[in-house]
């Protein structure tokens, strides 16, 4: 008799990027998640070189022939092509390391992103797939408005985007030519939203998908910086330098080529957060984020030691009920608007709503300091597959 697999089903939809990689990382490594898929959109680079960026780091991890990638969106819903940001990515999307090996195996152009997605999630038992998005909204808006259906069929929807400020949570959002900000891309917009508000406000809107939404914006991820610290962590495994004695101790090699690679592409990022939002601890890592987030609500079923708290109340609070919110986006202005003139495309604003009632999850906090030992696991468990020499088969 065949064993259950109990894992989590999850279809990944990304903007290769730096941050990006650590989510396609934890996606594929990690024991309680089954990857279905991934799509690529439109974001930290161009289309074309989003989806090659994941065709390669799927190669970097030994994954290229198991997981299949699909081409999605190369603008947004209703809005022009966007010019791709250089300031924090680099031209290349991964600038940052020359470890970034030629892809393997690339995309799967048989369908398009949104019926690989829609069919990918129908093979799955009702009530168990998740959609995790970690750039603009744009490809999973569209699976939801072309198969409404899926609405009921998933588990949830994770987003990695948005900010709120105001004290939402400790972390600081930055500041920019002396002025403190809560948006990354505009004084008031987190990019992924503002890449493509329109998206945003359809799944938002949408009262039913909104309940099975989680949220994971600024306010979280910027408490959740890649010190040095959680570099050493990366390079050298929770062992440490002191274990590895032949291999340079300035933190310019790890383990495994693959460590290496690893944080070289995060000193490029954090020496970008550095000069950009004058955050010196180190970048925070958005998107995996989003992945870890959709391994909750695990106590008392079979997956219960992968459990990564999430904590969807106001910290100190007493009663420490679950919060819920109507998360409204502002669409007006274009993307020029938005840059030059002040506008607050792509501001997102969060109404907590009465207890009990179903809304945004958007957690204030997590277990940072197990969210970082899951990830290190996922790279050795990487490293493990690199050494063999063989792509990870079907799983």
């Amino acid at each position: 008799m065949a064993s259950v697999d109990n894992r989590i089903p999850v279809w990944l939809d990304c903007d290769p990027g730096h941050d990006d990689t650590f989510a396609i990382l934890l996606a594929a490594y990690h024991p309680a998640i089954r990857i279905l898929g991934i799509s690529t959109v439109f974001g930290n680079a161009s289309l074309e070189k989003t989806t090659r960026n994941a065709c390669s780091i799927l190669t970097s991890i030994s994954r290229s022939h198991s997981i299949p990638i699909y081409i999605g969106a190369s603008h947004a819903l209703h809005r022009p092509t966007m010019h791709a940001p250089t300031d924090i990515h680099g031209e290349s999307g991964l600038d940052g390391t020359d470890l970034l090996p030629t892809p393997l195996v690339g995309p799967n152009t048989s369908v398009d992103a949104v019926t690989a997605m829609s069919t990918a999630l129908r093979s799955c038992a009702p009530g168990t797939a998740w959609v995790v998005a970690t750039g603009s909204f744009t490809n999973a808006a569209a699976l939801f408005i072309q198969h409404p259906d899926l609405v009921t069929h998933v588990k949830g929807l994770s987003l990695m985007g948005a900010a709120f400020g105001n004290g939402f949570t400790p972390a600081i959002l930055g500041t920019v030519d002396g002025v403190p900000r809560v948006g990354n891309w505009t004084q008031f917009a987190e990019f992924n939203v503002l890449a493509d508000p329109e998206a945003a406000h359809a799944i938002f809107s949408n009262r039913e998908l909104a309940g099975k939404t989680t949220l994971i914006p600024l306010d979280l991820t910027h408490m959740v910086l890649t010190t040095e610290q959680v570099r050493d962590l990366i390079l050298y495994g929770p062992e440490g330098k002191e274990a590895h004695p032949k291999l340079p101790q300035d933190g310019s090699q790890g383990k495994t080529t693959l460590r290496t690679m690893l944080v070289e592409l995060l000193m490029f990022f954090a020496k970008t957060y550095a000069d950009v939002f004058g955050i010196t601890e180190g970048p925070p890592l958005h998107d995996p984020l989003a992945v870890a987030a959709v391994l909750t609500g695990l106590v008392g079923t079979p997956l219960e030691e992968y459990q990564i708290p999430f904590w969807d109340f106001t910290p100190g609070s007493v009663e420490k009920h679950r919060e819920r919110f109507e998360v409204t986006v502002v669409t007006e202005g274009s993307y020029e608007d938005a840059r030059v003139n002040g506008a607050k495309t792509g501001m997102t604003v969060a109404k907590l709503l009465p207890e009990g009632e179903e809304g945004v999850r958007i957690p204030r906090g997590l277990d940072i300091p197990l969210f970082w030992k899951v990830l290190e696991e996922c790279v050795s468990r990487a490293d493990e597959a690199n050494a063999r020499g063989e792509d990870v088969l079907p799983n």
